[in-house]
């Protein structure tokens, strides 16, 4: 890839001392660099707020971040599916590369037709996350929120190695970490799930909420740094729990015809929101919003089993399928300063994108040998002017293994318009024109197949590139087991 490029920030902002969880670098410090805020929200479909189209959710603080900021309308997470998408943000690498290819621990399919490739469940420590490559340019860090990148034991899947945590990461502060909240309600422990977060809480406390005080508290103790805060939320998952008294405001605006219709995720949603707007407020507070970049975005597509809890429409499908509605995702960045006013960009963007593009923003080049793998490229000229285009022919998935919601293994491609899906159980090619035909109603393979060829050599290319690992004919495939297994098929489109 490309190097790095150095960009410094001078901002009117002093050194003061280093915060709570700080790495002890004060002496180091370069107060000129911007802040970083990477919020992630957990299955959060493409139309779940309110500047993306939805008809119920009311999230006015994630408008208001879009009207100050850019939002993308392709905006992908690199797998359909929720710790490789995290293992890509951390990485700046594709979910093959890194051999993380589905959620840890995966589903079983053990009668399918084809057998899953050996895969690593776990973020391996010899690559460099954001927050190592941060640290030494004098960056406080904290992962607030879900992590989903440790190991479990196979025996009790709820029991995660703690040498994989975020503070063995390169993070010098970790709130939660676990892979599932159990429950969104106090104490915040369920099914051998714990938050750690019941200390310090009250009865009617909500998870959401309380994740928030904590982000607050170490953007209160690092504002004199630079800090880099990576909050993933364990909004909207599941369990299907909002605060009751958000659920009950929903019931009475729900309407017949609407799209969106469950109250209680729609009090989910606006749960987040609510966090976006308490996060926005402290910084304005500080005194150091304009110096503080926000990217907000989601692991994967929306959880839409026939239309609920959410509706992708008119995306196809959702989480954990091959179409659109599994990967496509809100995006909005704000950076003050640079990115114009309510500006929207249509060019493709991946979670991969991120890594490179933190780096360059704080102005800084991080592990030589690491990036020579990263796979995304900056957004930084998208982000001075949404009509400018990326230095790329296309974006990549892969995904070797067989979802409980409909997806089979499958790799796919998008160039521009483009999009091209295989099926790995038998090589068949779907492709769609997503300018024309976003509900991907339209397979065109058998009308263009020079096109669909073109498309399916650039994937083999890619794949061979990052060391994609296949699945592969599996000796104890059996038709009758498998047809009664318990997993969806993918929904038609709409």
């Amino acid at each position: 890839m490309n190097r790095l490029a150095l960009v410094l920030f001078v901002v009117a902002a002093c050194l003061g001392p280093v915060g709570a969880g700080a790495a002890g670098q004060s002496d180091a410090v370069d107060a000129r660099r911007p802040n970083l805020i990477f919020l992630l929200v957990d299955d959060w479909g493409w139309t779940d707020a309110g500047c993306f189209g939805s008809d119920l959710y009311r999230t006015p603080n994630i408008d208001r971040l879009a009207a100050a900021g850019m939002r993308f309308t392709d905006g992908y997470a690199a797998c359909t599916v929720c710790s490789p998408t995290r293992a890509a943000a951390m990485t700046g690498m594709y979910p093959a590369r890194l051999h993380v290819t589905d959620f840890i621990p995966g589903n079983e399919r053990p009668h399918a037709p084809l057998k899953i490739p050996d895969w690593t469940m776990r973020l391996e420590h010899r690559y460099v996350t954001l927050a190592e490559a941060l640290k030494p340019a004098g960056y406080a860090t904290a992962q607030v929120g879900k992590w989903h990148l440790a190991p479990r034991d196979p025996q009790q899947r709820q029991i995660e190695d703690r040498d994989y945590f975020p503070v063995r990461h390169g993070f010098d502060v970790q709130v939660a970490a676990t892979c599932s909240p159990g429950t969104y309600f106090y104490p915040f422990a369920k099914r051998g799930y714990d938050t750690g977060l019941a200390e310090g809480s009250k009865p009617d406390d909500y998870l959401t909420d309380r994740l928030t005080d904590e982000a607050i508290k170490f953007i209160e103790a690092n504002r004199r740094r630079p800090f880099f805060l990576y909050f993933p939320y364990f909004n909207v998952h599941t369990p299907i729990e909002g605060r009751p008294d958000y659920a009950e405001r929903y019931r009475k605006l729900i309407q017949p015809g609407m799209r969106h219709t469950n109250p209680v995720y729609a009090a989910m949603v606006q749960s987040v929101d609510d966090s976006v707007g308490r996060l926005s407020d402290a910084l304005d507070a500080l005194g150091i919003a304009e110096r503080t970049l926000i990217v907000l975005t989601g692991d994967n597509g929306g959880l839409d089993r026939d239309g609920d809890p959410t509706e992708n429409m008119p995306l196809r499908d959702g989480k954990g399928s091959t179409y659109e509605g599994g990967v496509r995702v809100p995006t909005i960045v704000r950076w003050p300063g640079v990115t114009p006013p309510a500006s929207v960009c249509h060019e493709p963007v991946i979670t991969v994108d991120y890594y490179p593009t933190l780096l360059e923003i704080a102005g800084v080049e991080g592990d030589p040998r690491h990036n020579a793998d990263v796979d995304g490229v900056s957004l930084v000229p998208l982000l001075k002017d949404p009509a400018a285009s990326l230095a790329r022919k296309a974006i990549f998935w892969h995904f070797p293994h067989y979802h409980n919601l409909g997806a089979a293994p499958y790799g796919a491609v998008r160039a521009g318009e483009w999009k091209l899906v295989e099926f790995y159980e038998d090589m068949r090619v779907e492709l769609y024109n997503l300018r024309e035909d976003v509900r991907e109603r339209n397979d065109l393979a058998a009308k263009m197949p020079e096109r669909a060829a073109e498309l399916r050599r650039l994937l083999h290319q890619w794949r061979e590139a990052v060391a994609a690992q296949m699945p592969g004919p599996n000796p104890n495939h059996d038709p009758e087991k498998d047809a009664t297994a318990n997993f969806r098929k993918p929904a038609a489109p709409h």
